[in-house]
């Protein structure tokens, strides 16, 4: 398997590729982003929203790009809130009208991961994300959701719909979406477990295995094989 990825829309979003040359098993696991993938070998996109677990599923040789949205945003270019999205794969054409047009550009490109991520920035000029994306996906990360919500000037209610709507869960989810994906990016680093765990904040090394095993569905040794 080949991967390349390169950031996009303005900090708001990166660009991939992943090239797969044999049949396989895919697990993807949760990041709090949301992506729109075209498969070059079956001409189809399709959108991934936000997971709650891992997602696993059969591959094949293709070559997949895509555009990703960074935690908040993916929904405001979709139309639909996040929670709509939540833990499914759902063919874009249900969503966004113009589909036929945009695989007929793809099919085309020289870079298809270009024409996805022009496609999205037309759609987030149109209909901005929540401003309070941005400051929910920093507090989360430090304080509880009553300290979130009053650093935000809103009530507990209004920041989980909110939430709901632009990152498919509440903001205790997030939080916790947020911290294993840390979690997992200082793993593939080589940090040792332990570490890691002192560094994102889980109470031990016991607390960081129990995380990975219910969000990743594997234990973290098994998650981190090749």
């Amino acid at each position: 398997m080949r991967y390349r990825e390169r950031p996009a829309l303005g900090g708001r979003g990166l660009v991939w590729t992943k090239t797969t040359s044999a049949p396989g098993v895919g697990r993807v696991v949760p990041d709090g982003c949301t992506d729109i993938i075209w498969s070059r070998g079956t001409n189809s996109l399709f959108v991934a929203g936000p997971d709650t677990a891992a997602h696993v599923g059969e591959s094949r040789p293709d070559t997949l790009f895509a555009v990703r949205f960074a935690p908040g945003v993916g929904p405001s270019a979709f139309g639909v809130p996040a929670h709509v999205l939540r833990d499914l794969r759902v063919p874009l054409e249900e969503l966004w009208p113009d589909t036929p047009r945009l695989l007929e550009a793809l099919g085309t490109a020289e870079d298809p991961c270009a024409v996805l991520a022009d496609a999205a920035r037309a759609r987030l000029r149109e209909t901005p994300p929540d401003p309070a994306v941005d400051a929910v996906v920093a507090a989360v990360r430090e304080h509880s959701v009553p300290e979130v919500a009053d650093r935000l000037g809103i009530g507990a209610r209004q920041l989980h719909r909110r939430s709901l709507a632009a990152f498919g869960y509440g903001p205790k989810v997030l939080a916790r979406v947020l911290r294993f994906d840390r979690a997992m990016a200082l793993a593939w680093a080589g940090v040792p477990f332990a570490d890691i765990a002192h560094r994102t904040g889980y109470a031990d090394q016991a607390h960081l295995s129990r995380e990975v095993k219910d969000l990743a569905g594997v234990p973290l040794g098994v998650l981190l094989s090749p």
